[in-house]
């Protein structure tokens, strides 16, 4: 089948979709309305900091006058400035409201950096029309069209700027690999692989292809693509949601037309497992009653299940990590360097001791602490595996010999971990969190154990502060699938508190 006539054939069945009558039982999709907050807090500062900036620059007066000349003349006796604001605050509506509409506080649904600058001008531009048609209709004839002009080409200018910057930002990450959505496809007929050229050819989309999932369709259509790269194909629908698990999948798109039974079935795994589900709307007579179509760029899907996300909790995490990073590596900062030095006195080797650790959805990263083993401790580690204290997968000796006198005061009091505030810096871990484990650790890891990746790892954890002591790692586990399951942001703060009274008990080994 040519890539148009798909696509012809894609868009005319999104003409004639009516409902599903196979009766699955679909959920809305998913808002981020926290990050739509975050959007619409940006502009509302965007657009007061411009109005001030206008004026300042209108009465050519200072920041400190111009606050007392607001005060006086504005809150008290002013009446010119008092339907300015109103007028900036209905621009302000308006603004907001025509934002939404182009769907600009959900980026991931625009086509682009440009296309996103003309929606963006756009919505300035009909809200700046609005604005000054108010103003024409009101005869305010006493309020400077200099403050109007200059204020509407801050906020336009201001707009496109700050789109542009997260933009930048966002496909840095995206190339990375930080902040992506892994994807597997359900099929592998032309649908699916028209699926995959747009995910993998749209990288502003952020989506990260995974595999497809045989169904036995990859000759069920004329043309079908028979060619697939090695391990394109990474199992069957028997082993979808095990292959979601051991691939930290995010979405699974159903490219293939199945019969009712199935696609509740994978429903049903989809929303026990927090996986979200799409399917394509061209397979189906017609579609989910109450699940609108969605486009994934230019491709549109038709979401069944979409889990919620706490998107500005998210965002207040990694704001307070960044934060509390700095002020402590700051503060502490004396404390580092005479650790530093002790740790070079005390015995041959280097300062800081770096191993690779697993961190979200798998990710590979070098976690950082101060060194508190000889120098070939790594080397010597198999001569003492039969004085293991804890779980096969767990390594723990309480008198182990390879610690230096200096390490185990550090271990003691856990001043070792403090070098890890830079990778808290560097996004690799949090504050808060599962311990980062070892590569080792993770290959002793079953299909369940994995949910401990799901997360960004931390310095500390409930375990840390609960399980400390517990050798099993079924408890080391469990709790941090607590953590998973009931975080907040309130949850992080009493860790943090209860990590700090645990560290003065000098708990640590």
């Amino acid at each position: 089948m040519a890539s148009s006539e798909f696509w012809q054939r894609l868009s005319a069945s999104l003409n004639s979709s009516r409902e599903w009558e196979s009766g699955v039982n679909a959920q809305a999709p998913r808002t981020d309305h926290g990050k739509s907050r975050l959007w619409i807090a940006a502009d509302v500062i965007t657009i007061v900091t411009a109005a001030a900036i206008a004026t300042l620059y209108e009465f050519r007066t200072g920041p400190m006058a111009g606050a007392r000349g607001f005060w006086h003349g504005t809150l008290i006796h002013g009446r010119s400035m008092g339907i300015l604001l109103a007028l900036l605050l209905g621009f302000t509506l308006a603004l907001i409201a025509s934002s939404r509409r182009m769907h600009l506080y959900d980026p991931r649904r625009i086509n682009g950096f440009l296309h996103e600058q003309r929606l963006s001008a756009e919505a300035c531009f009909t809200s700046g029309l609005l604005l000054t048609g108010a103003l024409y209709l009101i005869h305010a004839s006493d309020i400077p069209r200099t403050i109007v002009l200059v204020t509407l080409g801050l906020v336009g200018a201001a707009l496109a700027a700050r789109r542009l910057v997260y933009r930048i930002l966002l496909y840095r990450r995206f190339d990375r690999g930080d902040g992506t959505r892994n994807v597997l496809i359900v099929g592998t007929g032309p649908q699916a692989h028209a699926l995959r050229h747009h995910l993998e050819s749209m990288r502003s989309l952020g989506y990260s292809f995974k595999g497809f999932i045989d169904l036995g369709d990859t000759g069920s259509a004329p043309n079908a693509p028979k060619n697939f790269r090695p391990g394109d194909v990474v199992g069957t629908l028997d082993s979808l949601f095990q292959q979601a698990r051991q691939q930290f999948i995010d979405e699974i798109f159903l490219t293939t037309r199945c019969d009712r039974e199935t696609v509740q079935g994978v429903l049903e795994q989809a929303r026990v497992q927090g996986v979200d589900l799409r399917v394509v709307p061209d397979l189906y007579d017609g579609l989910a009653l109450s699940s609108p179509v969605e486009y994934i760029g230019q491709f549109p899907t038709i979401p069944l299940h979409c889990g919620k996300v706490p998107e500005l909790g998210l965002v207040f995490k990694r704001c307070f990590d960044m934060v509390f990073s700095v002020a402590t590596l700051l503060l502490l900062s004396p404390l580092l360097a005479v650790i530093a030095v002790i740790v070079k006195l005390d015995s041959p080797g280097t300062v800081f001791y770096s191993s690779e650790r697993i961190g979200k959805k798998g990710r590979v990263f070098r976690c950082t602490k101060f060194r508190t083993m000889v120098a070939d401790a790594d080397r010597r580690r198999n001569e003492l595996l039969h004085m293991n204290e804890r779980d096969n997968v767990l390594f723990k000796v309480s008198n182990d010999p390879r610690i230096t006198r200096v390490g185990r005061f550090l271990r003691k009091y856990s001043l070792d971990e403090l070098p890890q505030f830079f990778n808290v810096l560097t996004g690799e871990m949090s504050v808060v969190g599962p311990r980062p484990p070892l590569t080792c650790e993770v290959k002793e890891y079953k299909l369940n154990h994995l949910r401990r990746l799901d997360v960004t790892p931390g310095i500390t954890g409930l375990w840390q502060v609960q399980g400390r002591q517990d050798p099993s790692f079924a408890s080391y586990v469990s709790l941090d699938v607590t953590y998973i399951d009931n975080w907040s942001v309130w949850l992080d703060f009493k860790i943090i508190l209860r990590t700090i009274g645990v560290v003065m008990a000098g708990t640590g080994s």
